[in-house]
């Protein structure tokens, strides 16, 4: 300060002297009272570097438990009605008209369309008259021709028989007046073939009445019963095939197909109608062979449509005694009700059985297990110190709730189920009381509010 005084000539700047020198003492004065300030700040940092405050991570717990938990597998499936029809005619015709369309309901037995059968119907009518014909002649065979015959052979058979007495007594006659001397021999041997033919006769005319009471009038009757059996036979082939012109519901359902109209020709063999019995759902499970082995007939089980509908409880039905030769995978069937039909044949589904539920399991919520930088499965655990530290597990049940502890976690310890990701092995850590709410931590309410 002095030397700048000396430099500056005192000819002509009094005047600014006057204004200069007592501000530059200002300035002066202020470098030094800065510098003093930086340097405080720079110890007082030092200070707090030396002595840093310990961070206390806020967590949530819950303690290991001894309880239940259940074997559930998870599959993806396919949707099948319980029941389906494709309903096929048995004959070859027009439509002469469909009685539904897709979409309407029907019960079994009701008429679903009908087929051109005038054809039919008087093919029918023509064996109707033949079965008529035949009963008549069966009636008759058993009230009027058989006794008729019978008759006459018995008549026939008399007959013969007197001729043959009356021969007899002739020869008698004539051999005894031949003994006598009083007939020629050529008599006595004309009466004797008389005898012989008369009784050849009588014989053949006992015998065919004989047959008539044996054999003859049974075969008569059984001959026109089975005359009666026949034509009743082909009236009824051709009635059936008049009825086959009837196209009924086999089963209660929803028409789901018609892929014929009225007119067109409805081949046999080929589908005229589908029916399907929504009212109870299958989800066809293909299964892998280790999921299914634990799976029994009789497992509670639910369905979720893949789209996020509503979710349908059910039982598994059917569990295939042999695998699928090409996929080695075993089907599972899963029947539940369908109320109001909203899940329909075809559609994707999530299916989750519950193969089997064990007892007294060491459980923790499985929100509190977590993987590390080595790819283990681990939790934390909160000693009494509330000093977190990891613990390598090995997991064997899961639920979406709760996880079975094989290996890791002793029923009562304190497991860290929110606040744990990224929290570092022994680290301080503060237990949140219930009900408190984490730093960013909204409501409920609120959330729903926005």
């Amino acid at each position: 300060m002095h030397t700048l005084t000396r430099q500056l000539p005192k000819k002509g700047y009094g005047p600014f002297l006057t204004i200069a020198l007592p501000l530059f003492r200002t300035h002066t004065l202020g470098i030094r009272l800065a510098c003093c300030a930086v340097l405080g700040l720079t110890l007082a940092g030092c200070k707090k570097a030396e002595k840093p405050e310990e961070v206390v991570a806020p967590v949530r717990v819950s303690p290991a438990i001894k309880g239940s938990i259940r074997l559930i597998v998870n599959v993806d499936a396919v949707l099948y009605p319980r029941d389906q029809a494709n309903i096929v005619p048995k004959i070859s015709a027009p439509v002469r008209r469909f009685l539904v369309n897709r979409g309407d309901h029907v019960k079994q037995g009701q008429l679903l369309a009908e087929l051109e059968n005038r054809d039919l119907a008087a093919a029918a009518q023509e064996s109707r008259g033949q079965y008529d014909q035949a009963q008549s002649n069966y009636r008759s065979t058993t009230t009027a021709g058989v006794p008729e015959q019978m008759i006459k052979a018995q008549t026939d058979a008399d007959a013969a028989r007197e001729t043959m007495d009356a021969a007899k007594k002739l020869l008698d006659n004539r051999q005894q007046l031949f003994k006598d001397g009083a007939l020629a021999r050529k008599l006595v041997d004309e009466a004797q073939v008389g005898y012989a033919q008369a009784k050849a006769q009588s014989d053949t005319a006992q015998q065919h009445w004989q047959s008539l009471q044996s054999v003859g009038k049974q075969e008569q009757i059984a001959t026109a019963a089975a005359l009666v059996a026949a034509a009743k036979g082909h009236y009824d082939s051709a009635q059936a095939q008049v009825s086959y012109a009837e196209i009924r519901s086999p089963i209660n359902g929803v028409i789901t197909d018609r892929p014929v109209y009225p007119g067109e020709m409805a081949a046999a063999g080929a589908p005229l109608l589908t029916v399907m019995d929504m009212s109870k759902v299958v989800a066809r499970v293909n299964m892998a062979q280790d999921q299914a082995k634990n799976v029994k007939a009789g497992n509670e089980a639910t369905i979720t449509p893949a789209d996020g509908g509503e979710l349908v409880t059910g039982k598994v039905t059917i569990v295939s005694p042999a695998s699928d030769p090409n996929s080695t995978t075993v089907q599972v069937w899963v029947q539940a009700d369908n109320p109001r039909e909203r899940m329909h044949a075809g559609q994707a589904v999530h299916v989750s059985i519950v193969a089997a539920t064990l007892e007294g399991a060491t459980l923790i919520p499985a929100a509190a297990v977590l993987p590390n930088a080595e790819g283990e499965t681990i939790v934390l655990i909160v000693d009494d110190k509330n000093i977190a530290h990891e613990k390598v597990i090995q997991i064997g049940l899961r639920e979406p709730e709760m996880v079975q502890i094989v290996a890791g976690v002793e029923i009562g310890q304190r497991v860290v189920t929110q606040g744990g990701l990224g929290l570092e092995d022994k680290t301080k850590v503060r237990v949140m009381k219930p009900g408190e709410k984490a730093a960013g931590e909204k409501d409920e309410a609120d959330e729903g509010k926005n």
